[in-house]
């Protein structure tokens, strides 16, 4: 299970003002929390209150600086291409660009950056038409995304299909077409593309937001789930994601999972 930690985004407010001020404190703060507490990834991103002509720049600065307190690789989101390209610039190590969705254009501007770069990236299960109703209309975005990375030259396991969960207050009938996605998405191509889903949206705006994440985490895992976009700083969280590991046989059983999992 590959572990990205969600924290360094423009929506909160302290990285919203780190940003504003240019001031590294709380990026260098979240990331180091965060490698702690074992993420993989660092998703950063710009957030939507940054104008678009100043977020190549504000992504290169979150990418040096994040990557200079933890040298974690990074997950870089936003929808700007620039923004995009600049982070890759500078990136150390392996990149995953968040996202795609299955437009064409989007996905002609957005594999080659891969490519040219080495990255991996999100394919949202998505297109003009928007979020797909159920597992079989999501299957058919996912097999677009396989066909125009295979098409561009992408690895297919340098691509991540998201099959876009929903908050279950407003869509329940969602949560369980994502899984099924999930399942069916490695029957697409041999290698298989990997997945990966934005798991804190299932709880927006529910009451009972850990207990939502940490229990449809662990059903997305037994349904094949590879990487998870999360709150990493959730200790009881990441307990129930190794408790998952052991459980489907994944990671051999010792008495200190949680911790080998951390570390992992």
């Amino acid at each position: 299970m590959i572990l990205i930690g969600e924290r360094i985004n423009g929506m909160f407010r302290d990285i919203r003002e780190a940003i504003e001020k240019r001031d590294p404190d709380a990026v260098v703060r979240r990331a180091e929390l965060q490698a702690r507490a074992g993420a993989h990834y660092l998703d950063v991103s710009t957030g939507p209150a940054a104008a678009a002509e100043e977020q190549p720049a504000i992504m290169e600065w979150l990418v040096r600086t994040a990557q200079e307190a933890t040298g974690l690789p990074c997950c870089l989101d936003t929808v700007n291409a620039e923004a995009v390209e600049a982070g890759l610039r500078v990136h150390q190590g392996k990149a995953i660009i968040n996202s795609t969705s299955a437009d064409q254009a989007r996905m002609d501007l957005v594999f080659p950056l891969a490519v040219r770069y080495g990255a991996a990236v999100i394919g949202l299960a998505m297109n003009e038409q928007g979020v797909p109703k159920d597992a079989d209309d999501r299957l058919a975005l996912a097999m677009e995304l396989v066909a125009n990375g295979d098409v561009h030259g992408l690895a297919m396991e340098d691509l991540f299909v998201d099959p876009l969960i929903l908050p279950v207050n407003v869509a329940q009938e969602h949560a369980v077409e994502v899984l099924e996605t999930i399942r069916q998405v490695k029957l697409l191509a041999s290698p298989p593309p990997r997945t990966v889903v934005g798991l804190s949206n299932v709880s927006q705006r529910t009451p009972e937001r850990p207990l939502l994440n940490r229990t449809y985490l662990v059903m997305a895992m037994a349904a094949g789930l590879d990487a998870a976009i999360l709150d990493v700083e959730d200790q009881a969280l990441l307990e129930a994601a190794a408790a998952a590991n052991v459980l489907l046989n994944r990671e051999v059983y010792c008495d200190s999972f949680v911790k080998t999992f951390r570390k992992r």
